[in-house]
């Protein structure tokens, strides 16, 4: 029996509608959506938590609550990026523990934990603490393509991500850069030398996801994640009734209730059209000039708000060819949250200034510093010689914060809320937040974070994630 994740109400969303889709508009659903026979739906995490405040005015903790609610049968998956958490930065340890913990209390069943870097020591003490509070756990193996990232490279991250007793490995493919032929080799090279159970995370965006799943299979993977149609293809992954179809009468998927899975995407077509506003054709196509640059379809359509907002819009052949020049000169590494704002931030500021470098944001300084973790492969010398020593920058943690602060909180987890995002939280605690209508206006504009310095001025520049 082939286990389904269904991704529609987390990453097909996010992939495809800019993680607006409110509560309200997912939970008259799940009670059937229960019936389906899906292992889990991931519901939780990635831009969910942070989309939830800054743009619904909704309680990211409540939404957990209430389809944890509503789910009897199938698990409530959540996509952790390791030290990052579900922010943009590296927690310390007392706060990925904590944060782990509650997540579980309030609904969590399944953490699915990856590090943008593959850097294995970044998902430790997340995987030790959902293990101890009782969770499953898969550990994800972030794929790319590069001259370092071979069939045999991610054998062996998935050895090292088993050694960290998970219950299940999981290819983690944001861009849709997997190839039949590839996901084959990776999941018998990763069954055979873990044992472990192997799932499938692809994106549509070059064509390859439902052929790279089927070859996986045969290969014996365990788990696959999918969506229902109305939010499949595109960005987001294959849709579930396309991969019953193709599975039909082998055994695999006869488990699942196609009357129901109709039922379900009949549901969300109605999602769909009301939140039409937030698609883009950059996500919506399916694009295989994605291979040569290896951006992600929500990072593209991020470029492209960036350029309109600098007026030069006209530079993006530029953009995507500068893209894979400082992805390689910072080592290759996998353009996903947060690496895939690092490196698109800096193509553009390389490109908007007219010269390579010469304007660095702060995120890339820190990184090439390490704060972020190892990077996959070498850094090139000249950006080691651009950046200058710098102390790590200070850590997040409960003592720092404030005690007016605290007075705002009504239940722990909003410290946590705090820390992940201390303006967004300060501002919705104290109920000044509004939530952006289906047909505003303000829908595209995005909350900017990445800081770089022009002369003597500072600059903030935001793109959203790609996870």
């Amino acid at each position: 029996m082939l286990k389904v994740v269904d991704t529609t109400v987390r990453d097909g969303q996010q992939s495809l509608f800019a993680t607006r889709v409110r509560t309200e508009d997912i939970l008259p659903i799940l009670e059937k959506m229960d019936e389906i026979g899906f292992y889990g739906l991931e519901a939780w995490g990635g831009a969910t938590f942070d989309s939830c405040i800054r743009y619904l005015n909704e309680d990211p903790w409540e939404r957990l609550r209430k389809i944890k609610r509503s789910l009897k049968k199938t698990k409530v998956v959540m996509l952790l990026r390791g030290k990052n958490l579900v922010g943009y930065r590296h927690y310390p340890e007392d706060v990925v523990e904590a944060f782990v913990r509650r997540s579980y209390e309030n609904g969590v069943d399944v953490f699915r934990v990856f590090d943008a870097l593959n850097d294995v020591r970044n998902l430790r003490r997340a995987i030790e603490v959902a293990k101890e509070v009782g969770a499953e756990v898969h550990g994800d193996v972030v794929y790319t393509l590069s001259p370092i990232h071979t069939v045999d490279y991610f054998i062996d991250m998935g050895k090292k991500i088993a050694e960290m007793e998970v219950d299940a490995v999981r290819i983690k493919d944001m861009a849709g850069l997997l190839a039949p032929r590839a996901a084959y080799d990776i999941v018998r090279g990763i069954r055979k030398e873990t044992g472990l159970p192997v799932g499938l995370h692809c994106h549509y965006t070059c064509g390859l996801a439902s052929l790279s799943y089927i070859k996986g299979v045969e290969a014996g993977a365990e788990f696959i994640d999918t969506a229902l149609f109305p939010f499949a293809f595109g960005a987001s992954q294959p849709a579930i009734e396309a991969i019953y179809e193709a599975l039909r009468g082998t055994g695999h998927l006869a488990h699942l209730n196609i009357e129901l899975i109709n039922d379900a995407a009949d549901f969300f077509e109605g999602v769909r059209d009301k939140y039409k506003g937030y698609t883009s054709e950059a996500t919506e196509r399916i694009d295989p000039r994605a291979l040569r640059h290896q951006i992600p379809g929500g990072m593209l359509s991020n470029l492209v708000v960036q350029l309109k907002e600098y007026n030069a819009l006209s530079k993006m052949d530029e953009v995507l060819k500068e893209v894979p020049i400082v992805r390689r000169d910072l080592g290759y590494p996998p353009l996903v949250t947060p690496m895939s704002q690092i490196v698109g931030t800096q193509a553009v500021m390389n490109v908007i200034m007219g010269s390579r470098y010469g304007t660095l944001i702060k995120e890339l300084e820190n990184y090439v510093r390490g704060y972020y973790g190892k990077p996959p492969g070498e850094i090139s010398r000249d950006l080691m010689e651009r950046v200058k020593p710098s102390e790590a920058p200070k850590a997040a943690s409960f003592e720092s914060i404030p005690e007016d602060t605290k007075k705002l909180f009504k239940k722990d987890e909003d410290a946590l809320t705090y820390l992940l995002f201390p303006q967004l939280a300060t501002s919705f605690l104290k109920g000044e937040m509004k939530a952006v209508a289906e047909n505003s206006t303000e829908k595209r504009k995005e909350v900017r974070w990445f800081r770089i310095k022009v002369g003597n001025e500072e600059l903030e520049v935001k793109i959203e994630g790609e996870d």
